[in-house]
């Protein structure tokens, strides 16, 4: 973003309620022109085509997803925080394919995802479009030739019911049929400018039902350098480490950049607040990669992706410096030992101490660090060092609290992780989170 472009945000009036509509082809980073500014405690709308497999197939696109293009905060600086109140989260699509991915060679510079070109022309990012269905439909525009870099190893096409949170992985006759409309079905953005997966009618697994429960794989700030948007985490971001293309990054460039706003956490749904660092003037709130489902992991590497509409508020927390997203999660998304205790149990739990002499109850409420890095292993040990750093509570507290009031859930192989656990409430004041915290799980003093 150019200082003509801050100086243009930081003089125009703060509004209080955003849409926004429009998108990047995969980067994010101070070189894309922020909208806004939006007001401190403001609304924001946004309507998002779908993560992953869509951007993927498109040639173009230099990164893995297509998202909201960012919004300036009013009064967020470098240095705070920005809690991303989500309200409201919707289903769009009537349909999605999705699956295991293959990399075809030979279209690419090391990185799938970043660096395509045509192999038959050599045309870097060319134009494509689509010539009917299967999975050579996406053809160059400049040659004629197929040009996906992604092939399925295995997929699915799925049919998505948002009124009763029902979906159905249909047969390859219905599969061919949708793939006939597939922007339609996929209920693509007027300005989106991804194909959509479902022009490749992979339909392996017919008739598995699930439960549709979604969520935004990929939401938060800024990071503090253009990176592809799927590469704003630490785990697909080692892809940028020495790479042979124009977002080549050192380990320590990257992780001073990040924001790790891609985490794929399913319970960044409806009802959640995600924290996110200011690393850019304005913050430069964005969003996108809703998922109808996933379970924990996304195992396949890949889930449901569509398109949806979101609603949050904004809240600038001056002074918390972090370098990674903090949750404060559904209590139904909360491990079991990480949800708040009511009156009756710290009554109980009062009461044991002064069977055994001891008077003092702790007052607290729980806290989630997402934590990330090339493995789980990693990644867990990055999210403990979060919490400790932004607690002040020493490292091997936050290691015993985590194992007996929270726990360590897995987000996303290879490296995204949640690091929950019951966080003393002037800790959390300390940081400035305290009256979140009261107002999202109803903390009341003793």
């Amino acid at each position: 973003m150019t200082s003509e472009s801050r100086n243009s945000i930081a003089n125009t009036e703060a509004v209080d309620w955003l849409r926004v509509q429009t998108y990047t082809q995969g980067l994010i980073g101070p070189g894309q022109p922020m909208l806004g500014p939006l007001a401190d405690g403001g609304t924001l709308v946004a309507g998002t085509p779908p993560g992953c497999w869509g951007p993927m197939i498109t040639p173009s696109f230099e990164g893995g997803h297509e998202v909201t293009q960012p919004v300036a905060v009013a009064g967020a600086e470098v240095g705070d925080a920005v809690a991303l109140k989500i309200r409201r989260m919707t289903v769009t699509s009537f349909a999605t394919s999705s699956g295991v991915m293959e990399f075809v060679e030979g279209r690419y510079h090391g990185d799938p995802f970043v660096a395509k070109f045509c192999g038959q022309c050599g045309t870097e990012h060319p134009a494509s479009h689509v010539e009917g269905i299967g999975e050579a439909a996406i053809r160059c525009s400049h040659c004629g030739a197929e040009v996906s870099a992604f092939r399925f190893s295995h997929g699915y096409v799925i049919v998505l019911d948002q009124e009763n949170h029902i979906s159905l992985t249909v047969n390859q006759e219905v599969a061919n049929r949708l793939a006939g409309k597939a922007p339609e079905m996929s209920a693509l953005p007027e300005l989106a400018a991804q194909h959509s997966i479902l022009s490749l009618a992979r339909a392996d697994m017919p008739g598995v039902a699930s439960r549709m429960r979604p969520f935004l794989g990929n939401i938060g700030t800024t990071p503090s350098r253009d990176i592809p948007d799927s590469h704003n985490c630490a785990d697909f971001g080692q892809y940028l480490v020495g790479a042979p293309h124009r977002f080549a990054l050192s380990t320590e460039a990257l992780h001073e950049a990040k924001t790790d706003g891609h985490m794929d956490t399913n319970s960044v749904r409806a009802g959640c607040i995600v924290i996110s660092p200011v690393k850019v003037p304005g913050a430069g709130v964005y969003l996108g990669d809703m998922h109808a489902q996933q379970g924990n992991g996304e195992i396949a590497g890949h889930a449901t992706d569509v398109s949806g509409e979101t609603e949050l508020t904004v809240e600038v927390i001056k002074g918390l410096t972090i370098s990674g997203p903090i949750l404060l999660q559904n209590v139904e998304d909360l491990p079991p030992l990480a949800r708040p205790m009511s009156k009756a149990e710290r009554q109980k739990a009062r009461e044991l101490g002064k069977r055994w002499g001891h008077a003092e109850v702790e007052v607290s409420a729980p806290v989630t660090f997402i934590g990330s890095g090339v493995d789980l292993n990693a990644a867990t040990k990055n999210g403990l060092q979060r919490a400790a750093d932004v607690t002040s509570l020493p490292y091997d507290e936050v290691l015993n609290r985590a194992t007996i009031t929270g726990s360590i859930d897995i987000s996303r192989l290879p490296g995204t992780v949640r690091v929950t656990f019951l966080c003393p409430l002037p800790v959390l004041d300390r940081m400035g989170i305290g009256h979140l915290v009261r107002e999202k799980y109803e903390i009341e003093q003793d």
